[in-house]
């Protein structure tokens, strides 16, 4: 209940910016949060067109295969909630890669860190299990990994190939923004976002497009461009947790 809860007034949210969007307007707040980080020569973002997302969960299974998951964890969760128009509205649910990230903050033993392309890691040899993180989450983003995993993973390979070690148990676990294909592709001259070979898994699957990223100091990436020409919110900004993922809130097909 408490999950709907959080996604009803997000929904609410949604419409509101709608109206902005009708206006042909920017809708993404100003509020700026920094972790003071140190900050490198990209900041990935992913942004998604929620007038695009189908609920397929293509996503969900591509991140369970590419990242070798146990099955009774999702870190890539699509939730169902609201409508426009006649059109079912789905809100996908990655790690939102805060760039002041109340996990980061939380952590005892600095095992949730940044990185300076703004992506926030674990690591899970230095994690002690404390789930310090996972309460302070505010958008659900990581699941506790009770149970070693063991046995095959039932989304490989129709879904894709592992390309990280499994977590040991006792530890929270959480989307990474397929850093290892980020990093794989740049080393290579790959453009993430442009290059499957550097794009995270869950962008490279989705069947309809609803899924963009790019690097947020490039304005010719694809993320840059879709924020330039769209209206946008994030979950839960008000925080001032600055989320690196965006929404294009959906419209309904007759006001498209």
């Amino acid at each position: 209940m408490a999950n709907q809860n959080i996604n009803r007034r997000e929904f609410i949210k949604l419409a509101a910016v709608g109206v902005a969007v009708a206006a042909g307007t920017r809708a993404v707040s100003p509020t700026k949060a920094s972790s003071g980080a140190p900050k490198g020569k990209h900041q990935w973002a992913m942004v998604i067109d929620q007038s695009k997302c189908t609920g397929c969960e293509y996503c969900t299974r591509a991140c369970q295969a590419h990242n070798d998951i146990n099955p009774e964890i999702q870190w890539n969760k699509v939730v169902a909630d609201g409508t426009v128009g006649d059109m079912q509205v789905y809100v996908p649910r990655p790690c939102m890669h805060c760039e002041k990230a109340p996990c980061v903050d939380v952590c005892p033993v600095k095992a949730s860190y940044y990185r300076d392309d703004g992506i926030v890691m674990m690591d899970y040899d230095r994690c002690i299990g404390c789930r310090y993180c996972q309460i302070a989450c505010p958008y659900e983003a990581r699941s506790f990994n009770w149970e070693k995993f063991e046995g095959e993973n039932p989304m490989v390979p129709q879904w894709g190939t592992p390309e990280v070690e499994r977590r040991p148990r006792g530890v929270p676990e959480k989307c990474s923004f397929c850093y290892q294909t980020i990093d794989r592709g740049l080393s290579l001259g790959k453009t993430p976002g442009v290059d499957p070979e550097a794009t995270p898994a869950c962008v490279n699957i989705c069947p309809t497009g609803a899924r963009i990223f790019g690097d947020l100091n490039d304005p010719e990436s694809a993320a840059s461009k879709a924020l330039h020409n769209h209206s946008a919110y994030r979950l839960r900004e008000s925080l001032g947790t600055g989320p690196r993922v965006y929404y294009i809130p959906a419209v309904a097909p007759e006001e498209a």
